[in-house]
This record gives structure tokens, sequence and C-alpha cells, in this order.
């Protein structure tokens, strides 16, 4: 007999690609393919290519795995309406309120569950990753942007509307570069992919060493304001120019994070890279969708 096993869907939204996977429900991915955004053509192009990249993996999970999909999990730059019901995400200018949920639900016939992509880490970190049984952590994203998603007392923040984790945006620098925010001195603008970029000319994937040290330098920083006032025991740090700088970054980010982060009475706050790899993006997406359908709860511990 055939298995038909249940599975999700899972999108990430990033700055520059497009990735969609297959998530089971014990957090296993079992497909993934991506696409690379264009910045220079419209919404509809952008739509098209999720679209796309969607319904091979839907057809995947059919014809190849043998899996029924339950749902749709979407993790995805912000700043967004909950559940994705629109995203604006910041590097995907022609995307602004863009109404992601309804377009996906229409065309696949299934139920969506969004959030930010962050915070869609934060859920798969602390079900499956470095910061399991961790009760208070911040998982961080240090790619294109930098972004956040909190876990306080074994819940994840969501805030207001939504979007609380947007931690890029903690003036690490006063007085410093401007960021697209209209801030000066944010963490986005001094620490991140394109950040590095616009400072040294080369892209982030040719750092210098001192550019390593620096960028750790400066997200230990951050984070260490976030220990500072929310009582923190761990940063999680996932994102391809965070993984990328490796231990240099990880180092110095550990160092700067004890220097500033001393006002607790316990041991001082870690930081640490993901346990989850490149993976972290797709199973968090599929955690969104999980905890949405109710099959997953909770994903941190009580």
């Amino acid at each position: 007999m055939e298995d038909f096993s249940p599975v999700v869907c899972a999108i990430d939204i990033g700055g520059t690609k497009f990735e969609v996977g297959l998530v089971t429900r014990d957090g296993t991915l079992i497909d993934r393919e991506r696409g690379e955004v264009d910045p220079e053509v419209g919404p509809q192009s952008h739509l098209a290519m999720l679209i796309g990249l969607v319904s091979s993996q839907l057809a995947r999970a059919r014809d190849h795995h043998r899996r029924r999909v339950l749902a749709i999990g979407i993790g995805c730059a912000g700043p967004i309406e909950r559940d994705c019901v629109t995203v604006s995400p910041v590097n995907i200018a022609s995307w602004n309120r863009f109404p992601l949920r309804g377009h996906l639900e229409e065309l696949t016939g299934l139920r969506v569950f969004g959030d930010l992509d962050a915070k869609a880490l934060a859920l798969a970190e602390g079900w499956l990753g470095a910061a399991v049984g961790v009760r208070n952590f911040c998982a961080m994203t240090v790619s294109t942007g930098i972004g956040g998603g909190i876990v306080v007392d074994g819940e994840l923040f969501d805030g207001d509307s939504g979007n609380a984790g947007h931690v890029g945006h903690l003036i690490v620098e006063p007085g410093g570069h401007r960021c697209g925010c209209g801030a000066r001195g944010c963490l986005e603008a001094e620490a991140s992919g394109l950040a590095v970029q616009v400072l040294t000319g080369r892209p982030a994937s040719e750092p210098t060493y001192e550019i390593m040290q620096h960028t750790g330098r400066l997200v230990g920083r951050g984070a260490a304001m976030l220990c500072n006032s929310l009582d923190l025991d761990l940063v999680v740090v996932a994102g391809a120019v965070a993984l990328g700088f490796g231990a240099t970054f990880f180092l110095a980010a550990q160092a700067e994070l004890e220097v500033m982060s001393q006002v607790t009475l316990g041991p001082p706050p870690r930081i640490v890279q993901t346990k989850l790899g490149d993976r972290g993006a797709l199973v968090g997406a599929g955690a969104v969708a999980l905890r949405g359908l109710g099959r997953v709860e909770p994903l941190v511990p009580t």
C-alpha cells in the first residue's frame, strides 16, 4: 500500500532568493529547490517564479515521495501583516503590501500560514536546533539583511503587529551609516551582507579578516543589548554571512557579548551558530505551517 503520509510545503522568502521544500511532521526536510530573485522585474514575475517552485514541489510530493501536502508555511523577510496576508520584504521593492497569502491559497487550494523568517527560524531552533530546552533565547539571521525571532518564557514573541524581532534596527554605531529605515548606525546598516558590500566594495562572500571580526563584534553588541534587556540565555545565529564568516565571526561576537552583558547574576549568555545549517529557514517555515495546523504545539519548552 502506498504511504501518502503527510508533509507541509515550506517557503522561504529571502532578499535574493526564494526557496521551497517539503517538511515532514518530525521536521525532516525531504526535498527543496530554489530560484534567484531578479530585482528588476515586477511583482507578478516574482509570484510566477514562486508558484513555479511551489507547483514543482507539490508534484514531487505526490509523484516522487508519495506524500500528501497538508498546508503551506511561509517564512518571509519583513515587514509583513500577520500570516503573510501581505508582505513587504525590504529587498524586494515591487512586493509592497503584496497579498501573498491570498494568491497562494487561490492557486494551490491549500491553507497558508506565515510569519517573519527569523521568527520561523526561532521556532525551528527551539524545536530541533541549538535552542532545544532553552526557554529564553533569540534566533538571529545575518544574511542579506538582519532579522531576529525572540522566545521569552517559552513563548515566541509576536508584538503588536506580528513583526517583533527586527533586531537589525538596534543602533550599534551611533551616528553611523544611514540605514534603509532612515536611522543611522543600525546593525543592518553596519553588519548585513548588503552593508559589507556597500562599505568595502567587495561582496560579502570575499571578506577580509578584519571585516569578519568587525561584523562579529557588531552582532555581538546587538546580541548583548537583547540579552541585557530581555534576560536571554542564548543567541542562535544563522544566515549566509555569519556562517560564511565562520569561527572568526563567532569568536568576535562572543567576546563582545561577554564584555557588554555583565548585568546578570548567572553565567554570561552564549552566541552560537545554528545546528540546522542551511535547512533552518525551510524547517522553520514548515514549523509555522505545523503550528498553524496544531500538529506541533508547543515548539519550545513549557
